[in-house]
């Protein structure tokens, strides 16, 4: 076919298409619901997928937490972290195990803060620097304490965004001195936003303060250097196996564990975040494989309209034979029609599902994310369903005897 005849062509579909407006909407309906539903679904997922990957990336990296494990009281074992079975001796151990960047002992509870009339219930953790650091956790006003505030149990604290806006609003509360558990503590820092984790707790709702100042000053435990947690992290993804392997031969070693049962719990951070992200990238693909069924019906629609329009214009086919086109010529006139038909209904399918992305987010406050890929991709399968569709109903309009249409009444 000579590439010259492939404009007029397409001006002959546009004018055909044209004549039965009511029938061309009718039957780009199909593949505008169905462009629509992809696009969506895709949006929603990948909005799900993406809040998972902040999440994680909020959390750091190559995590590993340590637990204390259950103690047993008048045959009720306690859930674990509740037994005094892990030091700061043991996290300072770990740290010098081979393929560690970071091991930071954890002490925690809620307490009530206290500046001037305004006072705020939260989570206060006593710990190390390391903890920072395991976190990728950055100070976005002031600085964070050291190893020699740990070692004199100074009395400073570092607060979460959250918390700072609800002690002291809008105003740096660097230098501020606040009240924990009514014992003073200067803030010397304010931690950058991390957002909500994994199982929707506000990261930013917190107060960090030195380990040894919240074991002597807030905790009150009768056992010496105990701690609820470690936090470690491993160099890299290569090191964690083995990271995890060192921890739990040294901690059996350090507990003096032969023959019983573990003390401890090691969590692997790392792989739950990688699951999660896994069910979300999952939930996504699904969501698009459900919506992409509406493709098919779409396609289904564009074929059996095509066969009724190869019947109406059998005459017009006998015509066109009669006065020199090909087989291929008629061919590919029906197929540029059915490719209009269903590339109109996605173009119009895409605005639609795009708007209606953000509409759920607007409504339901739902991440979504409309992606360039999703676009070209529904643009893409519009094409192919157009051509795939519109193949046979071409196929039958280039097969007719050209004497037989001329005769069709």
């Amino acid at each position: 076919m000579n590439q010259r005849m492939i404009v007029p062509m397409l001006g002959e579909a546009w004018h055909a298409i044209g004549a039965n407006r009511m029938r061309a909407f009718l039957t780009m309906l199909g593949m505008m619901i169905g462009v629509g539903a992809v696009v969506l679904m895709l949006a929603v997922g990948q909005g799900a997928s993406a809040a998972v990957k902040r999440q994680i990336e909020a959390m750091g990296s190559h995590l590993f937490v340590v637990l204390a494990g259950s103690q047993q009281a008048g045959g009720a074992r306690t859930g674990g972290g509740n037994a005094t079975t892990l030091t700061s001796d043991d996290a300072y151990a770990i740290r010098e195990l081979p393929g560690v960047t970071a091991a930071a002992p954890v002490v925690m509870g809620s307490y009530q803060l206290i500046f001037e009339s305004n006072n705020w219930n939260t989570q206060v953790f006593g710990t190390t620097p390391d903890y920072l650091t395991a976190r990728d956790w950055k100070i976005a006003d002031g600085a964070g304490f050291d190893d020699s505030d740990v070692q004199a149990a100074r009395r400073v604290a570092i607060l979460g965004a959250t918390t700072a806006k609800n002690l002291f609003g809008d105003a740096s509360p660097v230098g501020q001195v606040l009240r924990i558990k009514n014992a003073p503590f200067t803030v010397i820092g304010v931690l950058a936003p991390k957002g909500q984790s994994l199982d929707g707790r506000d990261q930013d709702d917190t107060v960090m303060v030195p380990l040894n100042t919240a074991m002597r000053t807030l905790s009150g435990s009768r056992f010496r250097n105990a701690v609820r947690m470690i936090m470690v992290q491993a160099e890299s993804d290569g090191a964690m196996a083995i990271v995890e392997s060192g921890m739990k031969d040294l901690l059996r070693e350090r507990h003096r564990l032969n023959g019983v049962d573990d003390d401890f719990f090691v969590s692997n951070l790392t792989a739950v975040a990688n699951s999660a992200a896994e069910t979300a990238k999952t939930m996504s693909l699904l969501l698009g494989a459900i919506a992409s069924v509406s493709l098919l019906v779409g396609g289904i629609g564009i074929m059996n309209i095509m066969l009724v329009s190869v019947t109406e214009r059998t005459r017009e086919i006998g015509i066109r034979m009669a006065i020199g086109a090909r087989q291929k010529d008629v061919m590919a006139q029906f197929m540029l029609e059915a490719l209009m038909l269903s590339l109109t209904g996605g173009l119009i399918g895409v605005a639609l599902g795009a708007g209606g992305a953000y509409a759920v987010q607007a409504i339901w406050q739902t991440a979504v994310e409309v992606t360039t890929q999703s676009i070209v991709l529904a643009f893409v399968v519009s094409a192919v369903i157009g051509l795939f569709f519109g193949f046979y109903p071409a196929w039958k309009a280039a097969r007719l005897d050209p004497i037989e249409a001329l005769r069709y009444q």
